[in-house]
């Protein structure tokens, strides 16, 4: 695994299963003296896990999905040390908005939020790049970032929130641990680590570890992240990232309603769909588990899935892999370069297409790739 993701996924101990069996959290966390001063920094060793995000033979990422260059900050967390680095400064810098980045020292650390960040949509443009250094850990009680052009308390900007160019949030170079958003009700819930309405959201060297959100229901979803509404259907750009041992009803990794995604050289491992009674739910259930690790439901919108790794991902219900579903049959899936193996449906899946629930224009459009 690269540098860049090795040194920042912190917070939480795994315990991994056999291959195709699933993975646990810890709820007790392993304190290390040499991190004190954010409370906790639990080593989680991907290496081990999935190595480098995405497939050896991953293509080179298009100028879109790069890092922002990030040289000069319009703030900076932290004046050097491990507690210099705080939630509330965290929460506070996000509020101003800008190109944000950490001085926390030469160490890897992880900070405990203990207050949910959110965007103000005044901000043009919000960064947030933890250098290859930091993770944000919600303890497994709380969401930790938020973003939402629609509600009123992070201040309207024009009068059709749900399709506007501000802010764009680029996450970089940083972790997610332990969010939780079980119980949030807003725009339908899920978003355990992060929840995305609006703008232009972009990820890149980023993991998602152990976050979480409702284990039911028949659309909440976004173990790790969930995403509505984008600036003119723009995709969601995931680049060379990885999401590993996160749970939700549907979709544990992404979730998203009629927004459009392309994913580059990223993995994908251990990650479960816990809901029951599917999209409409069954009678007699509560619906859910749906999407293992990547869950599209909407009308035209696209998936592109390149030099990406989806493996030992779980849904109950349909798309161990992905569950994608375009109600008006318009939106497609293209899968380049990329490798996707066990990855149970216990329910359902599309036949020819192991791991994958598809409904759309057209069967998925795979290339260069392994299903098994």
């Amino acid at each position: 695994m690269n540098a860049s993701i090795r040194r920042i996924v912190l917070g939480v101990t795994l315990v991994t299963a056999s291959a195709g069996a699933l993975v646990s959290a810890a709820t007790v966390p392993e304190i290390e003296q040499s991190a004190d001063a954010t409370e906790r920094a639990v080593r989680v060793d991907l290496d081990a896990l999935v190595g480098t995000p995405g497939t050896p033979d991953a293509p080179p990422l298009p100028d879109d999905a790069r890092p922002v260059d990030t040289s000069q900050p319009d703030i900076v967390i932290g004046t050097g040390t491990p507690a210099s680095c705080t939630s509330a400064r965290v929460v506070d810098a996000v509020a101003r908005g800008g190109v944000i980045t950490f001085d926390c020292g030469p160490d890897p650390v992880t900070i405990p939020m203990t207050a949910t960040a959110k965007v103000v949509n005044t901000s043009p443009v919000v960064v947030i790049d933890g250098g290859g250094l930091v993770t944000l850990d919600g303890g497994d009680e709380r969401r930790i970032l938020y973003m939402n052009t629609c509600d009123q308390a992070q201040i309207w900007t024009t009068p059709h929130c749900q399709n506007q160019d501000h802010p764009r949030l680029t996450l970089q170079g940083i972790g997610f641990v332990r969010g939780n958003a079980t119980g949030e009700t807003i725009e339908g819930g899920g978003g355990g680590a992060v929840f995305v309405r609006g703008g232009e959201v972009t990820v890149i060297d980023a993991s998602f570890v152990a976050n979480r959100c409702d284990p039911t229901g028949p659309d909440v979803g976004g173990g790790a992240l969930r995403v509505l509404s984008q600036f003119n259907g723009r995709p969601v750009i995931v680049a060379r990232s990885v999401f590993t041992a996160n749970r939700c009803s549907n979709g544990a990794g992404t979730s998203s309603i009629g927004v459009s995604w392309r994913i580059l050289n990223s993995t994908f491992f251990d990650n479960q769909a816990i809901g029951n009674g599917a999209n409409p739910q069954r009678p007699g259930t509560p619906g859910g588990g749906n999407g293992g690790a990547i869950y599209l439901d909407g009308n035209e919108m696209t998936l592109e899935l390149v030099g990406s790794v989806v493996e030992n991902n779980v849904a109950n219900e349909g798309g161990g892999a992905v569950f994608f579903v375009s109600n008006n049959r318009t939106g497609q899936m293209f899968i380049r370069s990329s490798e996707l193996s066990s990855n149970p449906s216990l329910g359902f899946e599309t036949n020819g297409f192991p791991g994958i629930f598809y409904l759309g224009n057209g069967p998925p459009i795979v290339s260069d790739s392994t299903l098994e």
